[in-house]
């Protein structure tokens, strides 16, 4: 039986500003872009919330709702440089580590325990570690599964402790709100409403034939998800066979240039562990999903192999602008990834393509080398505002 843990930091931009200045403990702190710029939040703590404020919510509506907080730009390269530090205190307990952003991770410690204790016994040293060493609090979910390991972590916020123990998946489920359910949004949780299902224990009475006709092919993954069934290995970068990244928005996105810089954001991380992991890939592909849990995906093979940003951009834009669906724009979700890799040498190209291959190669180069040495956040276009999410993951598979 796997032990999985998934550690998730409590409000990790705006905790690390409180960190920074404890005078303001306890008041409401927001981070995030600048209002005149349609900037938007990248984190509140919990007192904000209080007040309504929420990831990638406009900066300015956030103003408006909580105009006494005290406001941060994002220092990513900071954030950064504590996450590193998170990461390393993870890969103490175990290699298997699974990144989903910054602030949080999926750890396999199935094979640790022998060296460490059980699978609580490593949560609880992780948790306090991280308060020891850099003065911030972790929430942690324990349980055999991903699913379960995610939802247990953002049970008892902030700094939880949850384990499900395998005998105890249904016990755990079962009063939990259908919300809960990866994929269940506010159209999909209408539809359960009309059918009288609002607890996840209610979700698992239905057939799994009803499901399939509501939902199609992911009525079979809602009948495993309401049984705590989920199958999927944590897996490194460097075991990967895709690499990408996708967003859960906290509110429905309905504004177009706001998807394409959450998408053009998406793709540098994408190609950052691309170059960062020596790989390259021909297929580039987008992923929504609508408020009413309707998912999209698409692709585009390109005729070689790249891990260069321009092009990975380029082709995720078109795909965003030309082969989406023609249906009122709502977007729960969105995602990019990168497959079919190949780590031979590059194929010759036209004299052309070759010089601005290099063009594009170098300025990646360097925007990787000041992304490492000041963060992700130090290099900007003129087009890109600040955003994040309230649910955010990257996928390697």
């Amino acid at each position: 039986m796997r032990t999985i843990l998934h550690v998730d930091m409590d409000a990790f931009y705006a905790s690390i500003e409180e960190r920074d200045h404890p005078e303001l403990k306890g008041g409401p702190i927001i981070v995030g872009g600048q209002a005149e710029h349609r900037g938007v939040v990248s984190a509140a703590n919990y007192v904000a919330r209080e007040f309504g404020v929420h990831s990638a919510m406009p900066m300015k509506t956030a103003r408006q709702l909580c105009p006494h907080a005290h406001y941060f730009p994002v220092r990513m390269k900071d954030y950064a440089e504590v996450s590193h530090c998170i990461q390393n205190i993870f890969r103490k307990y175990t290699p298997l580590v699974e990144p989903l952003s910054l602030d949080e991770a999926f750890l396999d410690v199935s094979g640790s325990q022998l060296l460490f204790g059980s699978g609580p016994d490593i949560a609880v040293s992780i948790k306090q570690e991280i308060k020891d060493s850099l003065n911030l609090i972790a929430s942690v979910g324990v349980a055999p599964n991903k699913f379960l390991a995610k939802i247990a972590s953002d049970a008892d916020k902030p700094d939880g402790l949850v384990i499900v123990e395998p005998d105890g998946i249904h016990k755990f489920l079962d009063p939990l709100p259908i919300s809960r359910v990866w994929g269940i949004g506010k159209v999909a949780g209408k539809r359960f409403a009309n059918l009288g299902v609002q607890t996840i224990a209610q979700l698992r009475a239905l057939d799994a034939k009803l499901l399939g006709e509501l939902f199609g092919e992911q009525g079979q993954h809602l009948w495993e998800l309401s049984r705590g069934i989920d199958d999927r290995p944590v897996i490194s970068d460097r075991q990967a066979k895709s690499i990408s990244r996708e967003t859960t928005f906290s509110k429905d996105v309905t504004d177009m240039e706001v998807l394409k810089t959450v998408l053009i954001e998406l793709v540098e991380d994408v190609a950052r562990r691309l170059r960062k992991n020596e790989l390259r890939g021909k297929t580039i592909h987008l992923k929504i999903r609508y408020d009413d849990f309707s998912t999209f995906t698409r692709a585009l093979t390109l005729n070689h192999p790249t891990d260069i940003t321009n092009e990975i951009e380029e082709t995720a834009l078109q795909l965003l602008k030309n082969r989406l669906p023609e249906r009122a724009l709502s977007i729960r979700l969105i995602g990019v990834g990168v497959t079919g890799f190949d780590t031979r040498p590059l194929q010759q190209r036209t004299l052309f393509e070759e010089a601005d291959q290099h063009k594009h190669s170098r300025l990646d180069e360097v925007r990787d080398q000041i992304a490492n040495r000041f963060g992700t956040e130090s290099l900007k276009r003129g087009t890109r505002i600040t955003s994040d999410d309230s649910d955010t993951e990257a996928a390697d598979e």
